[in-house]
Parts: C-alpha cells; structure tokens; sequence
C-alpha cells in the first residue's frame, strides 16, 4: 500500500533527525513485508528509497539489516540494494540473521557476501562459545576473511544474544574473538 509505505518512511525521518543531532552515519531499518519475492523487492525498495532521499538532505545513510524472513535472503536484499540504488542506502550485515522463518534458513556465509558490496556497517552476533572461545555457530576467520575480501575496512559493531553468559561477558567474548582472529590473520 503506497499510502503505509508513504507513512512508514515519514515515521523514520524523527530518527534521522535524531541520529543527526547524536552525530550518527546512519540509520538502520528493516524490511519486512509479506508477498511474492519480486514485488516485495520492487516495495521494499521504493520505501528505502524515499528513506535514502530523506537521509541525503541530512547527510546520513539508511542501512538495511538482514533481520528476519526475506531480509535474510541475501540475494533478495542485495537485489532489493541493486534496484534502490541510491549512495545513501546500504546493507548492515548480520552475522547471525539468517533465519527465513518457516524452519528454512540461509547460508549465512553466502548471505554475507552477497551483502557486502553495499555494507555501510557489519554486525559480528554471537550466540555461543566452545572451551576455545571460538563461536559454537559462525567461523569468524571465515566471516572475516569474506568482510576483508569485499573491501571493508568500517566499523564491527558487537552483538551478543546467546544465553549461556550474562550478555556482558557475551559481548566481551565476541570482542576477544574479533581481535583474536584479527591478531592471527595480520
């Protein structure tokens, strides 16, 4: 429906106005919708894209995460980003979203890849750690390499969402494994 779209998008430009005054680069969204898979990239992207004119006025990005359903489709979302095609609109890859829902999930490694050429920003989730501290769920160095490999040289924001550390020590786990395979693969 144009009309909730329209809506949707002026309900995020208070949190680029935000995001401006905290002096942020971006913003991140979702894209969720339910449909076929072409019109819901044809949706999506006319959404993000009047987003990213918003953000541009604003000097500031729109970044889509996978987070759920066709989001975690990384051809779907990278499609969504080709037919956006904006420099104010990008992806926020997650290493742990890959979830399609109905039991089916994506190959995160190939989700991550096919998202990187439009990463603005990275999400390195973590959900549970073996006796060495590597991620019971996501090869690091592998996940790295494929960040590394695409050019990406920003931030890696730090998520934890695992339940068998408090979610400090979680994300301090996640912190020693990122440095960890960043001091072995230097």
């Amino acid at each position: 429906d144009d009309a909730a779209r329209q809506q949707a998008v002026e309900n995020h430009v208070p949190w680029l106005e935000a995001a401006r005054e905290l002096g942020c680069h971006s913003i991140r969204v979702n894209a969720a919708s339910r449909g076929e898979y072409e019109e819901q990239q044809k949706l999506a992207a006319d959404g993000l894209r009047r987003l990213a004119e918003h953000g541009e006025r604003m000097g500031l990005n729109v970044l889509v995460e996978n987070h759920g359903g066709l989001s975690s489709n990384g051809a779907w979302l990278a499609g969504v980003m080709k037919l956006v095609d904006h420099p104010r609109c990008g992806t926020l890859p997650d290493f742990g979203n890959f979830d399609l829902g109905g039991g089916k999930v994506y190959d995160r490694y190939l989700g991550v890849r096919e998202l990187m050429p439009f990463a603005k920003a990275v999400s390195a989730k973590s959900h549970d750690f073996d006796d060495e501290g590597n991620e019971r769920h996501t090869d690091y160095r592998r996940m790295l390499r494929i960040v590394k490999e695409a050019g990406y040289r920003g931030w890696i924001g730090v998520e934890y969402e695992g339940q068998s550390l408090p979610e400090p020590e979680g994300i301090r786990a996640t912190i020693r494994l990122l440095e960890g395979v960043r001091k072995a693969t230097s």
